[in-house]
């Protein structure tokens, strides 16, 4: 089962080591990772696969609620077939057009550069 795990807190160190001794204990697997420190603050999104044989989405989520606690930081897990993907359509001058409409049609405050 592919998952999308966030932590966002104050920077400290051990986080990204905490994180992934937690989902290796739990037999998934980090297919992707992205981080990136914001001033002090520490933000990371993940893209694992859990090994539901193993243990599944709850029993993960319990463990990186754990953890979060542990480092002070907060955790979210969420199933990736649960994303909603957004399509358009849309040129980018129906889009512009739409935009002034649906934001402030009496105002000049989008200008065509």
């Amino acid at each position: 089962m592919k998952c999308v795990i966030s932590v966002l807190g104050k920077d400290r160190s051990g986080i990204v080591a905490a994180v992934s001794v937690a989902l290796a204990e739990c037999g998934a697997n980090i297919d992707d990772i992205s981080q990136t420190i914001l001033g002090d603050m520490f933000s990371m999104t993940m893209l694992t696969t859990l090994d539901t044989e193993k243990a599944d989405f709850n029993a993960v989520q319990e463990k990186l609620e754990g953890v979060a606690a542990e480092l002070g930081v907060q955790i979210t897990i969420q199933r990736e077939d649960g994303f909603y993907s957004a399509r358009t359509c849309l040129t980018l001058d129906m889009a512009y057009n739409n935009a002034r409409l649906i934001c402030r049609p009496e105002s000049s405050w989008i200008k065509r550069g």
